[in-house]
């Protein structure tokens, strides 16, 4: 069986740092699991690992969507197996890192989507009434049909909401029940599929500092930037967790200190919700930051990648 690293966990509870040192030590290179930090132009925002933090360790999907484009799961795990048979090929290990749990479990687990014919009237349809009454609204109607996949889709990601409608218009078949089924898969890989965590107050305290550091760093300049090259609400990027709330600031429909707590407060609940995915995920295991330090957790995961013979030769 090929050989697969997952280090996953909530947004700020340290991966990058983490995933740089284990890459060092296994002979890895890294895969991007961040739904964001795959557009050009997004760089504060999404917290996006720079060269210098690289420190040498080849990274893939990273900076190379144009923040126009759509880019969805499918989408996603065709570019992570290319990037794996690449690694492969340099006799390297491929290290699946980020918090989008659900892009995870697509490659993890060989997940198949659907390929539906699409009704455009339908989509359509979603689409306008989003527009008229809110990704809030549209996501609400996804709670009355398919409750379990409402509580897995963020309102924000109007594009997977609208997917998840479509998909039980299309079949009479609720989204949840197929993403299930798919979730039952046995996986392809000989795999580690780490979560690093820690308390939940100094998680949400470093979330807050880190959204002080971004506006410092220059985040309110990015939005804007994005928004006069044209990019605007509605698309996927743009959606995303600091930009949407600053897009209602240059909009008029906020004041500053609004979208900053905004930006604060979604970012918290998101954390909350990849605990939640996590959770549910099998085979998983949990590195506690209160119960190890950084040198100790490294060690863990070494060791276990040898205990599952996934240190062998390629």
């Amino acid at each position: 069986m090929k050989k697969l690293v997952i280090l996953t966990g909530p947004t700020a509870v340290g991966k990058t740092s983490l995933s740089i040192n284990l890459a060092k030590a296994i002979n890895g290179e890294i895969i991007s699991a961040d739904c964001m930090q795959v557009y050009k132009y997004m760089d504060i925002g999404t917290a996006k690992i720079t060269k210098e933090e690289m420190d040498g360790v080849r990274h893939h999907l990273i900076d190379v969507i144009d923040p126009g484009e759509d880019f969805h799961v499918v989408r996603f795990k065709e570019m992570v197996l290319d990037a794996i048979d690449d690694i492969y090929s340099r006799g390297k290990i491929p290290i699946i890192c980020g918090g989008t749990g659900f892009y995870i479990q697509a490659v993890l687990y060989d997940i198949q989507f659907t390929k539906n014919t699409v009704d455009s009237d339908y989509r359509k349809s979603l689409e306008e009434y989003a527009n008229a009454n809110g990704n809030d609204a549209l996501h609400n109607k996804l709670s009355d049909i398919d409750p379990e996949s409402a509580m897995a889709i963020p309102a924000a990601n109007r594009k997977r909401v609208i997917r998840a409608l479509e998909y039980y218009h299309e079949t009479g078949e609720k989204f949840s029940v197929h993403n299930k089924m798919e979730s039952e898969r046995k996986s392809p890989y000989n795999f580690a599929y780490f979560v690093l965590n820690d308390d939940r107050g100094l998680l949400y305290n470093r979330i807050d500092q880190r959204v002080d550091i971004m506006f410092e760093n220059g985040l309110l300049d990015e939005v804007k930037n994005l928004l006069d090259m044209g990019y605007h609400r509605g698309q996927t990027s743009m959606d995303g967790i600091g930009y949407k709330e600053l897009i209602s600031y240059f909009e008029g429909q906020l004041n500053l200190d609004e979208a900053v707590r905004l930006i604060k407060k979604n970012s918290r609940n998101y954390a909350k919700r990849q605990l939640t995915w996590f959770r549910r995920e099998k085979q998983v295991i949990w590195l506690d930051k209160n119960n190890y330090s950084n040198e100790q957790i490294l060690s863990i995961m070494v060791n276990t990648l040898k205990d599952k013979g996934i240190l062998d030769d390629l």
